[in-house]
């Protein structure tokens, strides 16, 4: 199982007090590049968050993905509930493929 980290940011300390609504807002969710899509899916709808930051083995920064690339990549047909964060990273972005205006 991969740790979730949150570190708020400068700002949040420098500000004061904060709600609970403002510490999200401030709070980078960092998580593990090997963690799946969908226990980070999962970690989001929980944190109530749209992107996490990713973290390698070192904890060094590697990227970030929000919740609606996660969601495509989730859609696509090549997709297996074994994928991991670092490679959702390298992979090309789904493009949607809209229905025409003109019909032959």
């Amino acid at each position: 199982m991969t740790p979730v980290q949150t570190r708020p940011s400068l700002t949040a300390l420098a500000s004061g007090p904060a709600t609970r609504a403002d510490h999200l807002d401030s709070t980078d969710l960092r998580v593990g590049d090997d963690m799946t899509v969908e226990v980070a899916l999962s970690v989001m709808l929980g944190a109530g968050v749209a992107r996490l930051l990713l973290c390698d083995a070192d904890d060094e920064r590697t990227g970030s993905v929000s919740r609606a690339e996660l969601v495509a990549h989730r859609d696509c047909l090549a997709y297996t509930d074994r994928v991991r964060l670092r490679d959702v990273l390298g992979a090309p972005r789904p493009v949607a493929v809209l229905p025409s205006a003109f019909s032959l």
